[in-house]
């Protein structure tokens, strides 16, 4: 083997990286740097293996010993080298930071060498593009005025740089502020007309300074009397399809920052169209444009029916059409979908016509993640037409099993984004539903109520009601069976209140339309109703109680035993006189709803033609429960000032046939 073939070895250039003093020595360094910097330049396989053998701490040694004053060729090639380390690979950066590469590469900014500049400032870019790097602190003094220095040097590679250090750290209204206030936003919308990159770097920056800053924003949109918005508006028509991202991003971001600006339909049309025209670019401005896109039309129907007019959702859709997608620009194009099927009909019935639901259920098996859980957001915003549902589009076994199967991804984020999906599809599984449960679905609903993972328990819990509701008497068994008394008795009393909630609502669609209706919430010694009038007396959340007493309320229009049960809920037989009754809480709450089911319940215990109703109202009345509702004949809720009404014609009459009597 040729002796040169052989030095090129990469544990034979990793020991030779030591090497340095004299002049032979030194060149010998540099053939090894280069050879290195050559041999990792695209290379993640390279990088590792030299990240193994310990090379970086040897090069920022070598910087470390020549950035004062030594020899430039070799310090470009020891900065070209830890710049291509820290370039797409975390472990490099990781390498790069922990041999504490940063304040020598920000010493060699200031060599007389204008290669060396350029070199370490290269290098530093791709450090500050990684999101294990630390933020730069902007406020302090003496990097706000370092930052400001480079941003007035006229070294493109070094304005470019700071731009790139300033879109790195600022995130905090305070950094925000001290950036436009020491001159820095002003001084980024100069370098606007520089070259491409720097121009780039300048857009991201000054987007990260407006972000969720409305007085930033302000003050950007009055630069220059209004000159700086102009430039934005200026680059989204900018011949570098980058350049006409960004511009676009910025304007969306102080949009949504201040909306007194970039309010006019023209420019909010423009930025719909040139957004939709950059998906057919390749790299990274054709995969993040849908992303710009969902974000500038977000829960905004006024803009989801301009992006219809100019056909949106048909220019979307075409890209399935055109083979295979990358992963990053599919998630795209599925959530621009999904946000514009949030809220109008007409997407969801044009979409559907499109045929591509095949495609968006193809994505629920994609190796990617975040595409399945963008494919789960599709389906789940499709689904909110209940013309669709009804159709049965989305209830057939094609989409109803890999939604099940997605209940089993290792990811959490999947899982939860399959449930939001099929808490939507559930509701109209009509005579469906038998397929969610063949395939498995129940069985797995119920393990995920059982997580440590109070989003995963709410969302299958609530999975669990919309199968419930309309389900006939063998499904609701089937459910039943998986799931349990003990355990729906156990989500009642949840730590979580939203979870409670829609345990309660699990229990009212199980208990209705069923012959014996309230067969199960007596079932295991009244587990369900103790378990309800625990969270009762606890006085959990507004909307716990409500969904409670309306159950409360139905149970009570029973048989007498059923009234009976709910009266002692209200009335504990051993309850503490001086600690007052959860139902004169409820019925004096500000919540309209609460009272009314609170007085609602009332009205079915003391119904004229119950045996026992008369009794029933005088413990109410002894327990001050009538008092209370008296105060309410002028309640401002229009529906519990007539039940209000008819509990106490109720009790009115039981009191006068007791005084005939």
């Amino acid at each position: 083997m040729p002796a040169s073939a052989t030095g090129n070895r990469p544990e034979e250039l990793a020991e030779r990286l030591g090497v340095g003093g004299a002049a032979a020595e030194g060149e010998a360094l540099l053939k090894a740097l280069r050879e290195v910097k050559n041999q990792i330049i695209g290379n993640k396989t390279k990088k590792l293996l030299y990240l193994h053998l310990g090379a970086v701490p040897r090069i920022v040694s070598v910087l470390a010993s020549v950035a004062g004053g030594g020899d430039a060729a070799l310090i470009v090639q020891a900065a070209a080298a830890i710049g291509s380390f820290a370039c797409g690979v975390e472990d490099g950066v990781r390498a790069v930071l922990d041999a504490g590469a940063v304040p020598h590469l920000t010493r060699i900014l200031s060599h007389p060498d204008e290669k060396v500049v350029d070199a370490g400032a290269r290098s530093l870019r791709m450090i500050f593009k990684s999101k294990l790097t630390p933020k730069y602190d902007v406020l302090q003094e003496k990097n706000m005025k370092f930052l400001l220095s480079l941003l007035y040097r006229e070294n493109e590679n070094v304005t470019e740089l700071a731009a790139s250090i300033i879109a790195h750290s600022c995130e905090r209204n305070e950094e925000q502020k001290a950036l436009y206030d020491a001159g820095i936003l002003q001084r980024l919308v100069k370098l606007l007309g520089g070259p491409l990159n720097q121009r780039d770097a300048c857009l991201e920056s000054i987007e990260a300074i407006v972000r969720n800053n409305s007085e930033v924003a302000q003050k950007f949109a009055c630069i220059d009397n209004g000159k700086a918005l102009s430039s934005l508006i200026e680059l989204i028509q900018d011949r570098y399809p980058r350049t006409r991202l960004l511009a676009c991003i910025c304007l969306i971001t102080i949009r949504h920052a201040s909306p007194c600006f970039v309010q006019e339909m023209q420019i909010k049309t423009k930025l719909i169209i040139i957004l939709i025209e950059l998906l057919e670019e390749p790299g990274t401005a054709g995969d993040e444009a849908p992303f710009a896109l969902t974000n500038l039309i977000m829960d905004e129907e006024e803009l989801h029916r301009q992006a219809v007019s100019i056909n949106a959702v048909d220019k979307l859709c075409n890209f399935f059409y055109k083979g295979p997608i990358e992963p990053r620009r599919l998630q795209g194009i599925l959530l621009a979908l999904a946000e514009l099927c949030s809220k109008l009909e007409k997407c969801r019935s044009q979409l559907l016509s499109l045929q591509v639901l095949n495609f968006i259920v193809d994505a629920l098996k994609h190796d990617c993640t975040d595409v399945r859980i963008a494919a789960c957001s599709c389906i789940r915003n499709i689904s909110r037409s209940l013309k669709n549902l009804s159709a049965g589009h989305l209830s057939s076994e094609t989409v109803v099993v890999p939604l099940v199967q997605l209940l089993h991804d290792e990811s959490s984020l999947v899982q939860v984004a399959a449930l939001g999906a099929i808490c939507n599809v559930a509701v109209n599984f009509a005579p469906r539903k038998s397929v969610f449960i063949q395939c498995g679905g129940v069985s797995q609903l119920v393990q995920l109520s059982k997580s440590m993972d109070p989003t995963l328990r709410l969302k299958s819990v609530w999975a669990l009601r919309n199968l419930m509701f309309l389900a006939d008497r063998t499904d609701k068994e089937c459910v039943l069976m998986d799931l349990t008394i003990s355990n729906l008795a156990s989500l009642i009393c949840d730590s979580e209140h939203p979870i409670q909630e829609q345990a309660l609502a699990l229990v009212s669609n199980l208990v209705d339309g069923c012959r014996d209706p309230f067969e199960h919430a007596f079932a295991e010694d009244n587990a369900i109703i103790n378990a309800l009038t625990r969270i009762l007396r606890g006085a959990s959340s507004p909307g716990v109680c409500i969904q409670g007493m309306f159950l409360l309320a139905n149970i009570a229009a029973g048989n007498e035993l059923h009234k009976e049960v709910v009266l002692n809920c209200l009335l504990p037989p051993q309850a503490n006189g001086d600690s007052p009754l959860f139902i004169i809480k409820f019925l004096q709450s500000k919540e309209n709803l609460l009272r009314v089911a609170s007085v609602w319940c009332i009205v079915n215990l003391t119904y004229r033609d119950s045996l026992c109703s008369s009794t029933r109202a005088a413990r109410l009345r002894d327990a001050g429960i009538i008092s209370q509702i008296k105060t309410m004949v002028n309640d401002p809720c229009l529906d519990c000032k007539l039940r209000v009404r008819m509990a106490l014609e109720q009790c009115m009459d039981f009191e006068n046939t007791h005084h005939v009597h």
